[in-house]
């Protein structure tokens, strides 16, 4: 028959054998649980690299598009003054012209419509053949009707609107950049849930911080996935 000693002994070694066995799975659980930290580390390193990569990128784009910019806004103020003066020489010649007109001075008046600018010509002979002086449905003056361009004029348009579309670019690069410096801040928070997670010993605990380490990892690689890169 079974001694008394040894029918003690049972429930002894079978909670001894319990309690090894969940050693061992905690074990198991805590070596998972590392595993996935320094994969989140490394994956989160790389991202967070990257993210910085980008930004300094776009910032530079950003930079390159506001010098773009001024330099446009500069040609097309230039663009913009030379249209002036030569609208300035067009409307001293024309008034010229028509008091020499006015006061029946044909050699005169030859001598200016003669020295009339190539752009000008064209405004002013649609003018005339709108018969000014019995139409009162005619232009008050040749710089009304559309026949009237200035090239440089239009040039200076072309220029501020390239200007224009610059800073936009400008202002999306900014954006872009911001976007990538947020996600950055981001990645450095997983960075210390996950590090900070390998010194703890309450393996819930050290769960718990996986995972709210990986859902924002997760979140930094879905926004550096929709954005443009440089």
């Amino acid at each position: 028959m079974e001694s008394t000693e040894a029918k003690a002994s049972r429930p002894m070694t079978a909670a001894a054998d319990s309690a090894a066995r969940a050693h061992s799975r905690r074990k198991v659980l805590k070596h998972r649980l590392e595993t996935i930290s320094t994969v989140l580390l490394a994956v989160t390193a790389l991202a967070t690299s990257w993210s910085g990569y980008q930004a300094s990128r776009w910032g530079s784009v950003q930079t390159a598009k506001n010098v773009e910019a001024v330099g446009l806004r500069i040609e097309a103020t230039r663009a913009f003054t030379s249209a002036g003066q030569l609208q300035a020489v067009d409307i001293g010649l024309f008034t010229n012209w028509l008091n020499a007109y006015a006061a029946g001075k044909t050699e005169l008046e030859t001598f200016y419509r003669q020295r009339f600018r190539p752009e000008f010509k064209p405004a002013f002979e649609a003018w005339v053949n709108s018969h000014p002086r019995k139409n009162p449905n005619a232009a008050p003056s040749p710089f009304h009707l559309p026949e009237y361009r200035l090239a440089v004029k239009d040039k200076a348009t072309e220029l501020e609107d390239q200007a224009a579309q610059a800073i936009r670019d400008s202002e999306a690069a900014n954006q872009q950049s911001d976007e990538y410096v947020r996600t950055a801040v981001i990645l450095a928070t997983v960075l210390f849930f996950a590090g900070i997670s390998q010194q703890i010993r309450s393996v819930p605990l050290q769960a718990t911080m996986l995972a709210v380490a990986a859902v924002m990892c997760l979140m930094g690689l879905y926004i550096i996935g929709i954005s443009a890169v440089t």
